[in-house]
């Protein structure tokens, strides 16, 4: 979503990286250029110009002027600032002291509201919490329907009856009491857009469970719209907070960086694609960062410690420096890799990742081909690539619906991959050694012993670049990214 504003604020701060000294007209046509951009991402007049404002007062102070970089001392006051701007810090959930927790949704009927509602139920559970669901919603066809279906991809219970929307609202209390459910999550009706109705109804359920949090759940795509939306909902229901949805779309992302300043309540939660788990609490830092291009590390190690097992992820870092990493071990970290989503997603999260390969299209269909290639190899075949000739590239290639040069791509790329780990392995061994033998020097042109476990290389010619270990290997290393010759992204990169 936030793709154009992202490239705008590279180019805008690419200008001034190489200057030594910012003077006030420089700041001011950086501000221009950021007004700009802010305006162009349909973010809120009032909301650029307070942002503006604010940077442009501490960028013009002694705070830059003291600065041995000017250059990234804009960048980091922006950061700030826009940070600030989108809610300055994560929304903290707190719970009930005498259970359940009430946790009431509204929003217009499309932004997303009854799927929010079971990502939220999702949510809690991964918090240790045992959330009910509430189908308040009687008035949309199935939406009580629709409403059990998510719930059970969840093994969540709902609570519904065919009565009137207060009542089944207020039944919900009692019975999540009886069941012992600690977190209640009321779905309530919405609209094509605010009307009288819908808002009386969403108050007299408000009044009926007196929530511990009123959630509005916002369309990211409409713009301008959302906070006009939420101001409205705020003054009939008084707003915790609100969830944006579809964060993941095409749009210019304004609703984003003008709710929280102009409805003065924070983003609590952003969904970012279509399935339950791509739902998570929404990190003001961490989005700026990614807008002003500098990548959001925590998000990607999070998700990181979601998809990889400690244990399985010490031993591919073992056999990475045994040189042992077979297409088996390979595989299995491919499978752990798209746990973690959308390849295109995870790379806007990495800093320094340059342009083009940030924005291109990557195709997660070539990852399946990898998969279906080494699907085809018998286990002597993944062990050992070299044993596999003509014959069998063929026999592989049949199986997995590919050529035959595909497969002796594969392979090739594979045998060089293991090259690279082996010397790697090697180097981070002649660390190990080097500190066992400080003081000693070895002899001329003789050989290196490493502690039992390692390897021996030769003294003689050697990298005597102090390369780190790779115990703490976790993630496959998505560095190495490449393209093709028309442009576009070649995955995966085995070198």
């Amino acid at each position: 979503m936030f793709e154009a504003l992202s490239d705008r604020f590279e180019g805008i701060f690419s200008r001034i990286r190489g200057r030594g000294r910012l003077s006030e007209d420089d700041v001011d046509e950086v501000l221009r250029e950021i007004r700009l951009a802010l305006l162009e991402a349909d973010v809120n007049f009032a909301v650029v110009k307070n942002l503006v404002s604010r940077i442009r007062q501490r960028a013009i102070g002694d705070e830059l002027s003291a600065a041995l970089n000017p250059a990234q001392q804009v960048v980091k006051i922006v950061n700030e600032e826009l940070t600030a701007s989108l809610g300055g810090e994560t929304m903290r959930v707190t719970y009930a002291s005498k259970p359940p927790t009430v946790v009431l949704m509204a929003g217009l009927q499309g932004a997303g509201k009854t799927t929010t509602t079971a990502k939220l139920a999702r949510w809690f559970k991964s918090q240790g919490r045992n959330p009910i669901l509430v189908g308040a919603d009687l008035q949309r066809p199935a939406a009580v329907e629709q409403l059990r279906t998510l719930a059970g991809q969840v093994d969540v219970p709902v609570y519904s009856e065919p009565t009137d929307p207060v009542t089944v609202a207020a039944g919900a209390i009692a019975q999540a009491r009886e069941l012992g459910r600690d977190v209640v999550i009321v779905d309530t009706a919405g609209r094509l857009a605010i009307d009288e109705e819908m808002m009386g109804q969403v108050r007299q359920i408000s009044e009926a469970v007196t929530p511990d949090y009123t959630f509005l759940v916002v369309d990211a795509m409409t713009g301008q719209d959302a906070v006009t939306v939420a101001e409205a909902f705020h003054q009939t229901l008084e707003l915790d907070g609100v969830i944006l949805t579809k964060l993941d779309g095409d749009a210019r992302g304004g609703a984003a960086l003008s709710v929280k300043e102009v409805v003065g309540r924070p983003i609590a939660f952003a969904s970012t694609g279509e399935k339950l788990e791509d739902f998570d609490q929404f990190h003001p830092d961490r989005l700026a960062s990614r807008i002003l291009g500098m990548g959001d590390m925590l998000t990607l190690i999070e998700k990181a410690e979601e998809a990889y097992e400690e244990e399985e992820a010490e031993q591919a870092a073992a056999k990475i420096l045994e040189g042992t990493f077979t297409l088996d071990d390979f595989l299995e970290q491919m499978q752990q890799l798209k746990k973690m989503g959308p390849l295109t997603g995870l790379m806007g999260m990495l800093p320094g990742v340059p342009k083009e390969v940030r924005d291109a299209e990557i195709d997660d269909r070539q990852v399946a081909r990898v998969e279906a290639m080494i699907r085809s190899m018998t286990p002597e075949e993944r062990t050992t690539p070299t044993v596999i000739d003509g014959s069998r590239r063929a026999r592989i290639a049949t199986g997995s619906g590919t050529s035959p040069n595909q497969v002796s791509e594969l392979v090739k790329q594979f045998s060089e991959m293991q090259k690279v780990m082996k010397r790697l392995g090697g180097m981070g061994s002649k660390k190990i050694s080097r500190k066992g033998k400080k003081g000693k020097k070895g002899k001329k042109g003789g050989g290196r012993t490493t502690p039992k476990g390692g390897r021996t290389t030769p003294g003689k010619g050697s990298d005597q670049g102090s390369v780190p270990a790779l115990g703490d290997l976790r993630l496959p290393d998505l560095s190495e990214l490449g393209l093709d010759d028309g442009g576009n992204p070649q995955l995966p990169r085995l070198k």
